[in-house]
């Protein structure tokens, strides 16, 4: 029977979506594939989901097609299904940087496509997910279809197809930038004495609970932040020291560096 869902590449964002989709479609409704024959093996002995042979099987034998390889191998993806996928398809991209537009002229102008940006937080269950595509190509079960698939590894927001590559930068990319900061403040405390997998349950919680602070308040991230700094405490000594050596703007700095990059810049 034909799947509801086919993973081409099953690296770290496609297995964790393989994974996650489980919780939503039964094992056998699922199909993947891969270019590593032993990644392929090891999914299949983790997980039980049924593997095609090669990206054209996988395309033919699903209706929902997820393609979860890295933007550079998106060429020969495309080449390898643009004689297999029709306008019954629904194509699930996760490449930053790579149009609807770009997909269209690879595949077709008939084929509907979904571009989406979700993050590796999704591995826990946590991800969030931008997503664009234009409504009208779909039904509402195929809708309710696309976000139930996303929702199942986390949040899930439509937004025009003009801010993709904004999103890339707030969520898709930004988990490195948080998993450093988490690091260096590991390391400030370790350099004080504190056992270093304490020092990195502390900031990782710390973390953690700032953001549900964020998104469960509605609070500004800057009245939470006053919130904390007390009038002349240690709290707005440190955060004197962060404006002093630039921490906004290295942030920011990041961020363009990574637009740069999903608009073509080198």
């Amino acid at each position: 029977m034909a799947a509801e869902i086919g993973f081409i590449g099953v690296g770290n964002m496609g297995y964790a979506m393989l994974k996650a989709s489980m919780r939503v479609f039964d094992r056998m409704e699922i199909l993947y594939t891969d270019a590593d024959w032993q990644r392929v093996r090891t999914v299949f002995e983790e997980t039980g989901v049924r593997f095609a042979q090669s990206n054209a099987e996988c395309a033919n034998g699903a209706t929902m097609i997820v393609l979860a390889v890295k933007p550079q191998y998106y060429p020969s993806v495309l080449k390898s299904i643009k004689n297999i996928v029709t306008e019954q398809h629904i194509i699930v991209s996760i490449a930053p940087g790579i149009t609807t537009e770009e997909l269209r002229e690879a595949l077709g102008y008939d084929k509907r496509i979904v571009r989406a940006m979700p993050n590796t937080p999704a591995l826990v269950g946590e991800g969030m997910t931008g997503i664009c595509y234009e409504a009208s190509l779909f039904t509402e079960e195929e809708k309710n279809k696309i976000h139930r698939f996303f929702s199942s590894f986390g949040k899930v927001r439509v937004v025009e197809e003009r801010w993709m590559d904004a999103v890339v930068c707030v969520s898709g990319s930004s988990p490195a930038y948080v998993y450093m900061f988490i690091e260096a403040l590991a390391d400030s405390a370790v350099k004080y004495g504190l056992p270093r997998k304490d020092a990195y349950e502390f900031a990782a919680q710390t973390v953690l609970g700032s953001a549900r602070m964020v998104l469960e308040t509605g609070k500004h991230p800057g009245e939470l932040k006053d919130m904390v700094c007390s009038p002349g405490g240690t709290t707005i000594a440190a955060t004197s020291a962060l404006e002093e050596f630039g921490f906004r703007n290295a942030i920011i700095k990041a961020a363009d560096a990574c637009f740069a990059r999903c608009r073509g810049g080198k």
